[in-house]
């Protein structure tokens, strides 16, 4: 199963395809830390990897790869969509999602998936929304020279409402939000996948199902449940009036907490000998909580890591003890929140390893996601 990984980062959705069953013929990400990362672990996690290519990507050729792609993924830079950007969208010259579409219509992979973050869904983006997924769906009805992207928008639109098209074009589904929370990640983590496939190859997928639930977590750790017990809490020291579930289903896992996730790991703070034996694991002083930044608490799935527009926001990658006190989650825990490998190392100095954390997708998410994709294509080539 081969693939291209695009605006790869810190290699968290490429990971996920890799453990998922694809093998990346090019992987691309202009930021040199990021590139420093993937090739810290090449030798050891990631041995199928090329040298990542530290090159804007629309510099890329994709004529050799013609035909030879299976998958595209990538996440296209999010600050024109972020919560906490400027929200300029298509008026941002971080805005990829033109370099996506270039990949998929060079390529012509049997399937892609791109994500990003919640904030694309916004009402304010919808019409930006509908572009993006025109342009997957008919990528190669390009832009004019003399068109806007809205007078394309409306080309695109009249293609689509027009009947008896049979041209080759994508299938591509609604984009989605997912929280990674309800898939076992130990993050209330919001992103939107796009997931597309080639006509040609008639899947019929659908996005996977959750598989825990916070109600299921407010069961565990109420007195018929088993939670405080596996972490040796007793009662005196449990928190106080826990919410109860509300609408419990069964055979959904509870929600994955910061507890859970960090259970073996010594505080880098209290035991900083015993921290030296996980890598990237060391205390960050100057931690603080102020409103609206008031840290992740231990007995929940932990806030959304952020990379921040102006640097790191503290307040986001905090945790909070039991007895209140705060302090900053080091590059491993944070690592461990987005599920990347415990051998999985980082490049650069704390700020900048957690900018690369913060923008990553959840290894195990994107592993989740992408399976399903593969076990579809896979499912086409058993029945041609």
């Amino acid at each position: 199963m081969q693939s291209i990984e695009l605006f790869a980062g810190a290699g968290g959705l490429a990971i996920g395809a890799e453990f998922a069953g694809a093998k990346p013929a090019l992987v691309v990400e202009r930021d040199k830390w990021c590139c420093n990362t993937i090739n810290l672990n090449r030798a050891a996690i990631i041995k199928n990897w090329p040298e990542p290519k530290e090159a804007d990507v629309k510099t890329i050729d994709y004529s050799s790869l013609e035909g030879d792609v299976d998958l595209v993924t990538g996440g296209p830079p999010c600050q024109p969509f972020s919560m906490g950007g400027k929200h300029k969208a298509n008026d941002d010259q971080r805005d990829m999602w033109s370099e996506a579409v270039r990949a998929v219509r060079e390529t012509l992979p049997k399937a892609f998936v791109f994500e990003n973050v919640k904030g694309l869904m916004r009402g304010a983006f919808s019409d930006y929304t509908a572009y993006i997924q025109l342009q997957l769906t008919y990528p190669f009805i390009q832009i004019r020279s003399e068109e806007d992207w809205f007078d394309h928008l409306k080309r695109l639109e009249q293609h689509h409402s027009s009947s008896g098209d049979k041209a080759l074009h994508y299938q591509v589904f609604p984009p989605r939000v997912l929280n990674a929370a309800n898939f076992g990640i130990p993050q209330k983590r919001e992103r939107v996948f796009f997931v597309g496939f080639r006509s040609d190859t008639g899947a019929q997928w659908s996005f996977p199902d959750a598989t825990h639930s916070l109600d299921s977590l407010r069961m565990d750790q109420s007195e018929k449940g088993r939670y405080w017990e596996i972490h040796k809490i007793s009662k005196k020291h449990r928190p106080k009036n826990l919410v109860k579930a509300k609408q419990f289903k069964e055979g959904l896992l509870p929600w994955v907490t910061v507890r859970d996730a960090l259970v073996d790991l010594p505080d880098p703070e209290i035991f900083p000998e015993r921290a030296k034996d996980f890598k990237n694991h060391k205390f960050q002083p100057g931690a603080r909580a102020y409103p609206g930044h008031t840290g992740s608490p231990l007995d929940l799935p932990a806030k959304a890591l952020k990379a921040g527009v102006h640097g790191v926001p503290g307040g986001e990658n905090m945790l909070v003890r039991t007895d209140g006190s705060i302090r900053y989650f080091s590059i491993r825990e944070s690592a461990r929140l987005q599920t990347f490998p415990d051998s999985y190392e980082f490049s650069g100095s704390w700020s900048e390893a957690m900018r690369q954390i913060g923008n990553a997708v959840p290894v195990k998410l994107a592993e989740t996601i992408i399976s399903s994709v593969i076990a579809q294509i896979n499912g086409l080539d058993a029945f041609p």
